[in-house]
């Protein structure tokens, strides 16, 4: 046995009591529970659930008020949602991301001199996916009308004392909030004055917002007054949006600045309800959301981990650290070359990539004693049956798939050297949005991750509402990710990634967090820290995670290398102990520490034992939660 070996066996991992106390105390309830990004978001969930609605009813409730918040996302953003419905004992997708409007092409973002499409601005923008989103979970799965359900954010839209998180980022981007005039008149009220936005705890009134909403609202009421039945009234909302007086001004208020969005785009968009991706994890069905997102990236990792015994290993030993940290960046590797919108084509490899063959495959890649700087996408088309057609693109960036080289990464695609830990980097690695968790004794669970139009965001016009910034997250080489390239009417692949899990057929887990390209590395290591290490909802919430900055970049810079790997960066926690630490340099990592090492972790853990939820939320943002 070599010298290293024998020091990683030796090394104690963090101490850890799976009933220890937490910095937030669980939540607890046997009717329904609420968790979302702010507590008065939270509140308004309770208010629903106080009124007799189910956890849709709810969740949609928290939605509309987290976007009339911009916390951190607006009206204009997009939806991603998993749905357990008690009536079929199965788990739904809701996919409500907007899409590439017209004109969105390779060759006229190229010719504006960009990389990837832009970061801010109309033509950051994809088409509004929350009002849709919204309207259709509450049709389909919920009870009460949108009335209803908007009463909360409407009041919030008349007038609420904003928080300091919010304010501050007005404030801080109030050079950009500038050069878009409706932006500016509701963020900037004391223009010209030292401090612009609002000060926390100043009542913030959005005057538009509420009369677009208000407009909705009326569509519903006078449809219900015409003999319509509740779904279809909710849908004579929706179709104001999308077709009437709101999407003229949305459309007018976007093209004036300079965007492509048309009265078509808007017509033509829809919510899709989707089968979700799952794999079983030693008895646990999880469930994600399609390749459209991020999320297959968890179901590939745990694929992989499958074939080790994490338990033996203990809760982030450096075994344990270096296991995971590879999983991650063979997961993500493949994410950045193989996840797109699966309608369009070409189609995605998801039925080999997802497999317990290729898992397992790629489990005997990883290298014991060191870090592969060199981990690339692997070859998922022999798992299912087929032929790589990717072979020569692969070949012509300088991957390869012979496992005996483990060579998988080209050198124009890595990063070496120091984390370089500046606000800019780590601000498109981490960049966030909020998150939504309901259940209800009734059976039903709702689990969102939505975003989208976060400050600081460009108003389309006086709707009120922030567009989406979601472009930049498709590519315009294909040789970085064929499955991703942008065109009209396509939906960018997404960070957003809500989660849930069942056991013996029966909810075990609904779980979220914000983080751009954490969220799925932060949400493995949480399922681990409870399904492997016995830790209850709260204490996995607000346990030390590891970060990897072994991956492309999903959000922001303007040019390639804005976004490449960095091979080796690793995030740890201040409280790794130094045993740990050295051991892990000498594996080839580069250190960097901090005192919290996840996003905001929202979940709910339900106790068949005592017929009761358990909720965590973690300490590490504004999120809240409330239980009854």
């Amino acid at each position: 046995m070599n010298r290293l070996l024998c020091f990683l066996i030796l090394c104690t991992c963090i101490p850890f009591s799976s009933f220890a106390q937490t910095q937030k105390p669980p939540l607890h309830g046997k009717s329904w529970m609420a968790i979302t990004g702010k507590p008065l978001a939270a509140t308004a969930g309770s208010m629903i659930f106080q009124k007799g609605g189910n956890a849709v009813d709810a969740a949609c409730a928290m939605l509309a008020a987290t976007c009339t918040m911009w916390d951190v996302l607006s009206w204009g953003g997009e939806t991603q949602a998993l749905i357990y419905n008690p009536k079929t004992k199965k788990v739904i997708a809701i996919n409500a991301l907007g899409v590439a409007p017209t004109g969105a092409t390779v060759d006229f973002f190229k010719s504006k001199g960009y990389h990837f499409p832009p970061e801010y601005g109309p033509l950051a923008a994809t088409t509004p996916g929350t009002p849709g989103g919204i309207c259709y979970m509450l049709s389909e799965y919920g009870t009460m009308s949108l009335k209803e359900v908007l009463a909360p954010a409407m009041e919030l839209a008349a007038g609420y004392p904003i928080d300091a998180q919010t304010a501050n980022s007005m404030e801080r981007g109030k050079a950009l909030i500038k050069e878009w005039p409706y932006s500016k008149a509701v963020f900037l009220p004391h223009l010209g004055e030292k401090r612009e936005a609002p000060e926390a705890g100043e009542i913030f009134v959005q005057k538009d917002l509420l009369q677009t909403l208000n407009k909705m609202v009326e569509a519903e009421q006078d449809a219900l007054k015409k003999g319509k039945n509740r779904k279809d009234a909710i849908m004579a909302a929706y179709d104001r949006f999308y077709k009437g007086d709101i999407a003229e001004e949305f459309v007018r208020g976007s093209r004036e600045q300079g965007g492509l969005i048309t009265m078509e785009d808007l017509a033509k968009w829809k919510p899709i309800e989707e089968e979700p991706m799952h794999v079983n994890y030693k008895g646990i069905e999880v469930y994600k959301l399609q390749q459209w997102t991020q999320g297959p990236v968890m179901l590939q990792a745990l694929n992989i981990l499958e074939n080790f015994d994490l338990k033996e290993m203990g809760y982030n030993s450096p075994k344990y650290i270096h296991t995971v940290y590879q999983s991650m960046n063979m997961a993500f590797a493949d994410r950045d070359f193989y996840y797109g919108d699966p309608y369009f084509a070409p189609q995605e490899p998801m039925k080999g990539l997802l497999s317990k063959a290729y898992g397992k495959h790629r489990a005997g890649m990883i290298q014991l004693d060191k870090n592969d700087a060199n981990i690339g996408p692997g070859d998922p088309y022999p798992f299912e049956g087929k032929t790589n057609p990717y072979t020569m693109l692969m070949k012509q960036r300088g991957f390869t798939t012979d496992t005996s080289k483990r060579n998988f990464a080209p050198a124009h695609d890595t990063r070496t050297g120091m984390l370089q830990t500046d606000e800019t980097y780590m601000d498109r690695l981490w960049r966030g949005t909020t998150t939504i968790e309901a259940a209800d004794k009734e059976g039903w669970v709702v689990s969102i991750t939505p975003s989208g139009g976060w400050l600081p965001a460009s108003i389309a016009g006086n709707t009120g509402v922030g567009m989406s910034q979601r472009m930049q997250s498709f590519v315009l080489d294909s040789t970085l990710n064929p499955f991703n390239v942008v065109e009209p009417g396509k939906r960018p692949r997404v960070t957003l990634t809500p989660s849930m899990a069942l056991k013996d057929g029966r909810p075990f887990m609904s779980f979220a967090v914000q983080g751009g390209d954490t969220q799925d590395q932060n949400l493995l290591q949480f399922f681990l820290n409870m399904v492997e290490f016995g830790m209850t909802v709260q204490r996995a919430s607000e346990a030390a995670n590891i970060n990897s900055n072994q991956l492309w970049l999903s959000l922001g810079g303007t040019k390639n290398e804005d976004r490449k790997p960095r091979p080796g960066n690793i995030l740890l926690h201040d409280s790794t102990p130094e045993a740990t630490r050295e051991a892990l340099k000498k594996m080839g990592y580069t250190l960097s520490f901090d005192d919290r090492t996840s996003g905001p972790i929202n979940a709910i853990w339900f106790d068949w034992k005592h017929g009761s939820f358990w909720g965590g939320s973690s300490n590490h943002g504004e999120d809240y939660g409330i239980g009854w």
